[in-house]
């Protein structure tokens, strides 16, 4: 039996955010990303959602030993969900599973969680990289809730795995934001 594996679809396609080795690009269908807001979170919490018309890229990679905890930790609000619909390079019988807010445990206050910047730069990075500008454009695309504030934290990140951006990767970013016209706070 092989080790599990995670299917990441935001900061955990950039592989400067974990320490997960084995790792390929793959598929999942039957999903879509979407903003939701939690308790649990004072800003938005990207969040996988079913969506039978809808496929995104994102990327899996393996969890040694099956050994969760630290995973877990780090996607605290989420809940772990096995999924066979993941298109990849490895055997097809892999134990993939993925990560979702569950709609129950959110609430309906956007204007108070904005998406961070520093957040959406590390997630398009990852995306950069694995997919290209393609990819960067479907990761928008395949992404509801673009409606949410974004709140300008470059200078002063607020999320703890943030990374500077590249001059044309803080503008392809910025190209994106402007084009789905979200309110930009500033910190």
């Amino acid at each position: 039996m092989t080790d599990p594996y995670f299917f990441g679809y935001g900061s955990l396609v950039n592989r400067g955010t974990h320490s997960y080795q084995n790792a390929h690009r793959a598929r999942i269908s039957g999903w879509r990303r979407i903003w939701r807001y939690t308790d649990g979170h004072p800003f938005a919490t990207l969040s996988g959602v079913r969506d039978e018309s809808s496929s995104i890229d994102g990327l899996i990679a393996e969890v040694p030993n099956g050994d969760w905890a630290a995973l877990d930790l780090r996607e605290t609000g989420y809940e772990r969900h096995d999924t066979d619909a993941v298109t990849h390079p490895l055997d097809p019988a892999t134990r993939i599973n993925i990560y979702a807010v569950d709609a129950k445990n959110c609430v309906r206050q956007a204007d108070e969680r904005p998406i961070p910047l520093s957040y959406l730069d590390v997630v398009v990075r990852g995306y950069l990289t694995e997919f290209g500008e393609t990819g960067v454009q479907d990761f928008f695309d395949t992404t509801d809730g673009w409606h949410t504030p974004i709140l300008n934290d470059r200078a002063a990140p607020t999320y703890p795995r943030a990374q500077v951006l590249t001059p044309e990767e803080t503008a392809l970013v910025d190209h994106h934001i402007a084009r789905l016209a979200p309110e930009i706070k500033q910190l």
